[in-house]
């Protein structure tokens, strides 16, 4: 390992399954599900087809007061919450408010947060306020409170960061790129520790709405549960899920010295774009592709040595096919796979951190999840996935998938420590 090696140090999260990393996890083990029926009424004032959403298992407001949360969006909460646990579990103390007290010099320290859709919730109600009680009633946090960068800035405030706060938005691979931009901020010496991942909380009508009209959604309200089926032939779309998952990442020379914990090496990534259709990934998978083996040249490892892989596997009929194809293509049929949204539901931006924390876990404990709803391997899918219980063994390098509408490819590759 060479001195630029950058390790996980600390874990965070809050997800349909648990309001922390432990919880999370045993849920991926034990096969739960996050997904239950919406309660609100609005499925049925709109006629909604689908009623159906993996919800936080533990609402923000129990973790941060109320008067602070009216002032923030849920996604901001979020990600406010996962990050202040992964900043904890690396064993650091949170800066006072005089910054006396600071664990990492301000000027060596970066965030990178994700996030696909950002605010629009509070766009929405307040767009309501607008129109039913006139200006006087919007909030003056409305910008603030809606703008993407907030869940970033958020924490990169809570937090004293100021060697950049970066908020990639690249659909449902943004909390993904989130940690590849954490890595890239370690590698070329512009912090010391990154606090990385991606957050999303946008379980709303519109959405919704606009995700059932596309036929990208999952319509089986009568059972919950079981709705989210990656890879199973009986598959009928996502599950809309909110949550946010981070991690805080170092060089391994300075984790090493400060005798910080080490979950494993962040070794490789990769980011590539299809340039092909604005929802659609290329038929030939040659974003998907490029982004695995691009991580794997990366880490200086070769396909052979990549023995496990976290699939994006929305549960959707056409990208399933697509991504174990491009596996195939890049990495071959040996590794063992799993797909954690047939339990957690599709968190869009909070999902490729979160699962990379999955990803993690596993290289760390020895032991992959199983995909929960597998019952009848599509016969398309040429692969070895976990299905019934979890699969333990030795994993030394794994990859961890995400793909965004608009084409967007990120390929995060750990390694055991």
């Amino acid at each position: 390992m060479s001195n630029n090696d950058v390790v996980i140090t600390g874990l965070g999260a809050t997800t349909p399954l648990g309001g922390d990393v432990e919880s999370t996890w045993d849920g991926l083990l034990s096969g739960a599900s996050g997904i239950q029926p919406i309660q609100q009424d609005w499925v049925e004032r709109f006629g909604l087809p689908v009623g159906i959403g993996a919800s936080l298992a533990q609402e923000p407001t129990e973790v941060i007061p109320r008067v602070k949360a009216r002032r923030m969006d849920r996604c901001e909460q979020v990600a406010l919450i996962a990050a202040r646990q992964a900043w904890a579990d690396a064993g650091f103390t949170e800066p006072d408010d005089d910054e006396t007290e600071l664990p990492v010099d301000p000027q060596r320290l970066g965030v990178s947060i994700g996030t696909g859709i950002g605010g629009p919730v509070t766009l929405l109600d307040q767009d309501d306020l607008l129109e039913e009680h006139g200006i006087r009633k919007v909030s003056p946090l409305t910008v603030p409170m809606l703008m993407p960068n907030g869940p970033a800035a958020h924490v990169g405030i809570a937090l004293k960061a100021r060697a950049g706060v970066h908020s990639p938005a690249s659909a449902c691979a943004s909390g993904a790129e989130g940690i590849a931009t954490a890595y890239q901020m370690l590698q070329s010496g512009r912090a010391d520790v990154v606090v990385a991942g991606g957050a999303e909380a946008c379980i709303h009508p519109i959405t919704l709405a606009g995700f059932a009209q596309a036929r990208t959604v999952s319509t089986r309200n009568d059972a919950p549960g079981a709705a989210s089926r990656p890879f199973d032939v009986d598959r009928d779309g996502f599950v809309l899920g909110e949550g946010a998952g981070t991690v805080i990442l170092e060089r391994a020379e300075d984790a090493k010295a400060r005798g910080a914990k080490i979950y494993g090496y962040l070794s490789g990534y990769g980011i590539t774009s299809d340039a092909y259709h604005i929802t659609g990934n290329h038929p030939d998978g040659i974003g998907q592709i490029k982004a695995m083996e691009d991580a794997i040249q990366g880490a200086g490892l070769t396909a052979a040595d990549v023995t496990h892989v976290n699939a994006h596997a929305t549960s959707t009929v056409v990208g399933d096919v697509g991504e174990s194809s491009a596996i195939r293509s890049a990495i071959g049929d040996h590794p063992v796979i799993t797909a954690p949204k047939g339990a957690l539901g599709h968190l869009v931006g909070g999902a490729g951190a979160v699962e990379a924390i999955s990803t993690i876990l596993a290289l760390y404990h020895g032991v992959v999840p199983h995909t929960r709803n597998l019952e009848q391997l599509d016969p398309q899918i040429e692969l070895d996935v976990v299905a019934g219980q979890p699969r333990k063994g030795t994993f030394p390098a794994a990859i961890s998938n995400s793909f965004g509408f608009g084409g967007h490819n990120t390929a995060l590759l750990f390694t055991a420590g």
